[in-house]
């Protein structure tokens, strides 16, 4: 049984005025996303992003393996870094030759500014309860986490 916020008369529960007052009864707001393990899906989904390591532990640990949310995250989470790891190592073979380093240079800062403003964008479409799926990468960690 519920209590009415304005004069305190017990009401039947699911109904949504007063009969003694006919004052609105507060409702409680539904939860928008649903709990893993005591953490919000959202926030799990968000800390995959922090870096490899929580991603790695949500893959393995049992109450986040078993939800496609947070598996999805931290899947595009690990081929988001391993494909930033890749174009920085091939831009970083341009080095060896010494004019083209003056080149590449500013290109290593574009793509980690770029990189940067990503990251942020999915750490925000996470802590939403979204799926924002990259270009290439989102369509592989789909796969990934349908996988299970």
């Amino acid at each position: 049984m519920a209590f009415c916020n304005m004069c305190g008369t017990q009401i039947a529960d699911g109904t949504s005025t007063c009969a003694a007052c006919a004052g609105r009864v507060a409702t409680v707001p539904a939860t928008p996303t649903a709990s893993v393990g005591g953490m919000a899906d959202n926030v799990a989904g968000m800390l995959a992003y922090i870096t490899i390591i929580p991603a790695i532990i949500f893959l393995v640990m049992e109450p986040y393996n078993k939800n496609r949310f947070v598996r999805f995250h931290s899947w595009q989470c690990l081929f988001f870094a391993g494909a930033l790891f890749v174009l920085h190592l091939g831009l970083s073979i341009f080095t060896i030759v010494p004019v083209l380093a003056l080149v590449t240079f500013p290109l290593h800062l574009l793509v980690s500014l770029g990189c940067f403003i990503l990251w942020i964008i999915v750490l925000m479409k996470a802590n939403q309860g979204q799926m924002y799926k990259l270009p290439v990468i989102g369509d592989l960690a789909e796969k990934q986490a349908n996988a299970m």
